[in-house]
């Protein structure tokens, strides 16, 4: 390029250069400049894309392990939020990748409702729901409410920890709140034990929801005035222990705005996914306050 630049300066008119040569040199720089951008830092993904797609038929929830770094991330953001050690975190969370029961459960549905089956080098399809599962390990809730549904996947992996829970005599309810009546189809079988879905607006089904919230989970519309409105409406009903999680955390600060203006701690997990052309999202954790360390 630089050769012929010199040729360019000695032998060409000034105008045609102006008019002409420069801004289709300009155009292949941009184009080299482009391409390195796509090779060196979206290779990756767009390499994945295509296969991966092919490969699930997935086009959203889509699947995925974490690295084990941030799977250790994880554990060690909900230890600090839940006041547990990290070392019991990591049992829950490893607890809920080794459930055979519910991975065959789990695929089993899928592939009969929409002829989606998991990869097989998968060890978890919960990416970092785990991290909600932990969660509800370790809080033993009696009221879990999640907004946004869809097809069950937190709906259901949230159950199997409370059934769990109860296994070690903490009883509790998941309700989850979706506008589609066809919403939860993965709850059955056992885990609807456990779990109902309400149907409705979730903004209405909060404002009427009668108990006390030890978990609540916003994964409903994504728009950041309406997850603010969520987190206004729960804010007198949340119980002394409540945690709150923010799926959506990493596009808005809603919740972090919430826990500041409620005298709350807050910190935020984004997952990272191991062989997958997906970015990943993130886990905004809204707790008590605990008592903090003195230097």
């Amino acid at each position: 390029m630089n050769v012929v630049r010199r040729i360019l300066k000695t032998v060409v008119p000034e105008p045609i250069k102006r008019g002409l040569i420069r801004p289709v040199l300009r155009h292949v720089e941009l184009s080299r400049a482009t391409k390195t951008l796509r090779e060196f830092y979206f290779g990756r993904q767009l390499r994945a894309l295509k296969p991966t797609v092919l490969a699930t038929g997935e086009t959203h929830n889509f699947t995925y392990d974490l690295t084990s770094e941030n799977l250790r991330y994880l554990a060690e953001t909900i230890a600090v939020a839940t006041g547990r050690s990290p070392a019991e975190i990591e049992g829950y969370i490893q607890e809920a990748i080794g459930d055979n029961e519910l991975r065959t459960y789990f695929d089993t549905k899928m592939a009969a409702h929409e002829g989606q089956k998991s990869p097989k080098n998968v060890k978890s399809p919960f990416g970092r729901r785990l991290g909600w599962y932990a969660v509800a390990r370790a809080l033993k809730p009696q009221i879990v409410i999640e907004t946004g549904v869809e097809r069950g996947h937190g709906a259901l992996l949230l159950c199997a920890a409370l059934l769990r829970n109860a296994e070690d005599g903490f009883q509790g309810k998941y309700f989850g709140t979706d506008i589609n009546p066809q919403a939860g189809w993965l709850l059955s079988g056992k885990y609807s034990a456990v779990g109902k879905i309400l149907v409705g607006d979730s903004i209405t089904s909060l404002r009427e929801f009668p108990q006390a919230i030890d978990l609540f989970i916003n994964d409903s519309d994504h728009s950041a005035e309406y997850e603010g409105r969520e987190y206004e409406v729960i804010a007198s009903k949340l119980s002394p222990k409540a945690i709150v999680l923010g799926d959506n955390a990493h596009v808005t600060d809603k919740l972090a705005i919430f826990s500041r203006k409620a005298g709350r701690s807050f910190v935020m997990f984004h997952e990272r996914p191991e062989d997958h052309w997906y970015p990943g999202a993130g886990i905004g954790i809204s707790y008590p306050p605990r008592e903090r360390a003195q230097f």
